[in-house]
């Protein structure tokens, strides 16, 4: 980046001043003559819904009466906010006093130096328009000093006035790094003391980038930040907004939004677009069924925005205490952490494709799965005995409906303990095991990371070894922390610590002896307590108490969880707790390749950003309801964003009961699942679908046998997410990003770049209306076509039909499906053809042995590219091994084909073929082997 390319503003003062770099949204404020400024339009919501009650109900009612009776009493005593106050529009007013089941004051706004406006109270309990805001000449840090460095440039930053939140840190270390042309790395940290940071392994960086596509300005006093694309100009951070606070346990900083599309910041449930209209995101890893508003499972800070134009960016805050983004209609975002060190990745894009792309760069690519990982899995918790398990999979067998994998969950364990299985119940499980490997099937069972603390000494080896060896979360006092989970009390085990792992693999090694297992499954890593702490609470002091604690479930750090204050090999369990399912991920997936050689699969319920390298997720216990399988679809894509592609729901709901209707559609919606498994509670009606009739059964089985065909297709699609970081569930705007009606859809995706999946979420309908972008879809039954102009459309859709697009333009692989991966592997491929309207197509196919660690980082696969110009199709085989030459080639079909041909030429020899009036052409028994490249040309 040129001198040129960056520019420091001393003259700023104020906050608004830089915020003229913005365009303000018409009519923010009117001004009339000889009277102060007053915001237009109505008030919108404030910042506190509360919690417990009946103590709400009380507050919200008072506070709501006493505002109906100073309106007819003729407006507010008192003197009138200064003219600075009234200056600030409502959607820029970034809150003073964030602080929940607080009545806020004027008094106790005031005595923080900020503003107070009172404004209307929103209906339900939601958040508004903060009434207590930050005016524009609050004490902020000053950058006092800005030197050029080998990578960027480091700054120092001082504080003069003390903010609101104790420990202060009065001067900062500023170090802005141009890592590569499209990403940029800042970071704020204390100048003088080291702080907790994740231990994440991020690239290390030799050289700054020679043609940055940004451009980087600062303010100098108040300190901010603002950031350009330098190809539209458009401003992507403006953090001088609102004051940057950088206590020891508060860490805040707002920016304005180019735009009000944006996405990620997981895990929570709710659209894909998130709403900009007050609300504030969570994250803090927690138990709980997936609910709108709450903090969930995992947790993410990552969001992706699109710009107007079509461009994206994304931004990493790479911290993992607990926090909160607040999110308003300015468009603006803050980032509100409470520890750790303000550590913001940028990545430039242009396209959300390429912003996904950057951020694997530095967090790292997802793992290859296995391809039986990526068949159907049946679980259920409630089969009771090996014997009922073992029944499912052979009535399952008996129809002929497809199936990789059995589960267990954790009724299969002996009084809940890891490491163990039921003597009685499950006395046949290594039996049923042998039986699945047999059938070519596979075994995954469930662990919990809490560690039974109660058998008499010597009985149980899992706690005496690790109790032996120190490996368990100890209390501030240091002795093992003791909550509750299914077992009973439970000790849990600190990941990490490098020596848990090895006792971790030790323990597994002991059980696979006896159970051949094939995956794990990793519930309960939040980590989950019955309890709120431990078995003797919490004790006092600012890592369980700290001065703020962000909008967590439960008003508590360790609500459902241990104490924030329990100690970890690595650091105190406040500044780790995010991070718990990755580290047990990793330990899982490390010992799963000890053990069986092989690519491991793991199912991890707690996740944070490079989680993808080790585990997909599932999305955790939801309920058999339609509005769950609609917000499945957002939840996928989200983790499509996060860099965790294998990810599904629960096809038909976890609890509760469902319904024959709702779970043929969902499994056919979760046949798309890029991980696609049915699980369902204890106590609740089978949902296998064996058990429906034979109607709904025959549905069931016909979308499961198309994902089967399908698999060479998603085989590849995770190559590709492996290698470069390329989506697998896609949302539409990632490939329309120009097409503004793509932004907010979350009812429909694709798979890759090509196949469009539009499910039916709603009962008792027989059509569907879905989005089309601009161009020529093919119907994947038949390649019949569809010219698009961009619009909705609505179609037929049966109870036993799942409306399936191909994309013009694209080459599908696809192959005889079998009711197992491995059986559908030996069948002979189908290359599906959907021509271009410039009568081209593309595509590709990545082949191995389907579960040997880095095949592809080994050289031991086979890789071909497919192509169409000019009515040739050639098949050029890149790469080639060994198992390529057990495969063949048996049907083209080619749609889109506008006129019948005389004659078809395959390597210049003539070959018969079918031509049907919806311009499909099909050319069969071609017999052709996958390690062969070959043309294929029509007249």
């Amino acid at each position: 980046m040129s001198r040129g390319d960056m520019c420091i503003t001393r003259t700023m003062k104020s906050y608004q001043k830089l915020t003229t770099a913005v365009p303000q949204p018409a009519a923010c404020w009117v001004e009339e003559e000889g009277s102060a400024p007053t915001p237009a339009g109505r008030g919108k919501l404030a910042p506190w819904w509360v919690g417990s009650g009946l103590l709400v109900a009380a507050v919200l009612l008072s506070t709501v009466t006493v505002w109906v009776l100073r309106q007819v009493s003729g407006g507010w005593p008192g003197p009138t906010p200064p003219p600075k106050c009234l200056l600030i529009p409502e959607s820029h007013r970034f809150d003073c006093y964030p602080e929940r089941h607080v009545v806020v004051t004027q008094e106790l706004c005031e005595s923080r130096g900020c503003c107070f406006i009172e404004s209307p109270l929103p209906a339900g309990g939601k958040q508004g328009v903060p009434w207590c805001f930050y005016p524009p000449d609050f004490p902020s840090y000053t950058l006092e000093s800005l030197n050029q460095t080998a990578l960027g440039m480091v700054g120092l930053l001082v504080r003069r006035e003390k903010a609101y939140y104790p420990r202060d840190i009065e001067m900062l270390r500023l170090d802005v790094e141009f890592e590569t042309d499209t990403r940029l790395h800042i970071k704020i940290t204390d100048a003088a003391n080291p702080r907790y940071e994740v231990p994440l392994e991020v690239p290390p960086v030799m050289k700054r980038a020679e043609n940055p596509i940004y451009s980087l300005d600062f303010s100098r006093n108040p300190f901010g930040v603002l950031l350009r694309r330098k190809a539209t100009g458009t401003v992507l951070l403006n953090t001088s907004v609102a004051p940057l606070i950088f206590a020891d346990q508060f860490l805040q900083i707002s920016t304005l939004l180019p735009s009000k599309f944006l996405y990620g910041l997981g895990e929570h449930r709710g659209t894909l677009l998130h709403s900009l209209d007050w609300s504030t995101l969570t994250l803090w890893a927690r138990d709980v069924s997936p609910t709108e508003s709450f903090n969930l499972y995992g947790a993410h800070p990552f969001c992706l925005v699109m710009e107007e134009g079509g461009d994206a960016h994304g931004v990493f805050l790479l911290n993992s205490n607990a926090m909160e983004v607040v999110l308003q209609p300015a468009p603006g975002l803050t980032w509100r952490t409470i520890g750790g060190v303000l550590d913001f990745y940028i990545f430039l894009g242009p396209d959300p494709n390429m912003v996904i792309q950057q951020y694997q760069q530095v967090i790292g690519f997802p793992a290859m799965p296995p391809l039986w990982a990526l068949g159907f899995h049946l679980c259920r918790w409630g089969y009771g005995s090996s014997n009922e398990t073992w029944q499912t999979v052979r009535a399952m067998r008996n129809y002929q409906i497809p199936q990789d994998a059995q589960w267990n969950d954790i009724d299969y364990m002996d009084g809940y303990r890891d490491f163990t299985f039921d003597p009685q119940k499950f006395a046949s499980l290594p039996s049923l095991v042998e039986d699945l490997h047999k059938h070519r099937q596979r075994y995954v069972m469930i662990l919990d990371p809490g560690i039974s603390s109660t058998n008499p000494r010597g009985s149980y080896w899992p706690f005496d070894e690790g109790l032996r060896r120190g490996l368990f979360l100890n209390t501030t006092q240091g002795q093992p922390l003791i909550g509750q989970v299914w077992p009973g009390f439970t000790a849990f085990a600190d990941f990490s610590n490098p020596d848990t792992h090895q006792w971790w693999l030790e323990n597994l090694q002991h059980f696979h002896a006896h159970v051949p297992f094939d995956g794990l499954w990793i519930d309960m890593n939040e980590p989950s307590n019955f309890m709120d702490g431990s078995e003797d609470g919490c004790p006092p002091g600012e890592l369980d108490s700290p001065p703020y604690t962000p909008a967590v479930l439960g008003d508590s750090l360790s609500a459902k969880t241990v104490c924030a204050s329990a100690k970890q090999k690595a650091s105190v369990h406040y500044n780790l707790h995010n991070l718990y399912g990755l580290m047990e991920a990793k330990a899982t997936a490390s010992a799963l390749i000890q053990i069986r050689g092989k690519r491991p699969l793991v199912i991890s319920r707690s996740t944070f950003p490079s989680q993808g390298r080790y585990s997909g997720h599932w999305l955790g216990d939801n309920r058999s309801q339609w509005k769950d399988m609609y917000y499945s679809i957002p939840g996928l894509l989200s983790f499509s964003l996060f860099s965790i592609p294998l990810v599904g729901a629960d096809i038909c709901g976890f609890s509760g009961s469902t319904s024959e209707e709702l779970c043929t559609r969902w499994m056919q919606l979760g046949a798309f699942y890029p991980f696609a498994r049915n699980h369902n509670t204890q106590n609740e009606k089978a949902q296998d679908p064996t058990v429906f009739s034979p109607a709904a059964r025959t549905a069931m089985k016909d979308v499961l046998l198309i994902r089967y065909s399908l698999l060479p297709f998603l085989y590849t699609l995770f190559h590709r997410a492996h290698l470069q970081g390329d989506t697998v569930a896609r949302p539409l705007f990632f490939e329309f990003p120009r097409d503004v009606a793509t932004l907010g859809l979350d009812r429909q995706f694709l798979w890759g770049r090509s196949l469009l999946v539009t499910p039916v979420l709603e009962p008792g309908v027989d059509s569907v209306t879905g989005y089309f972008p601009r161009g020529v879809w093919y119907d994947f039954y038949t390649g019949s076509s569809v010219n698009s102009s961009g619009e909705m459309l609505k179609m037929s859709a049966p109870l036993e039909h799942l409306n399936l697009h191909v994309r013009e333009g694209a080459i599908l692989p696809t192959q005889k499906p079998g009711t197992t991966s491995e059986a559908t592997r030996g069948n002979p491929l189908r290359l599906i053809v959907a021509l271009s309207q410039s009568a081209t197509a593309w595509g590709d196919l990545f082949w191995d042995d389907g579960e040997s660690l880095d095949t592809f980082e080994r050289g031991s696969y086979s890789y071909l590219v497919f192509n169409v110009t000019q009515n040739i199709f050639t098949s050029t085989v890149l790469h080639a091994s060994a198992e390529a030459t057990e495969v063949t080639i048996g049907t083209l079909s080619i749609f889109g084909v506008r006129k019948p041909p005389s004659k078809v030429l395959l390597n210049g020899q003539e070959k018969p073929f079918s031509y049907l009036d919806n311009e499909v052409l099909t050319v069969s028994d071609l017999g052709l082997s996958l390690s062969q490249g070959f043309s294929l040309q029509w007249l």
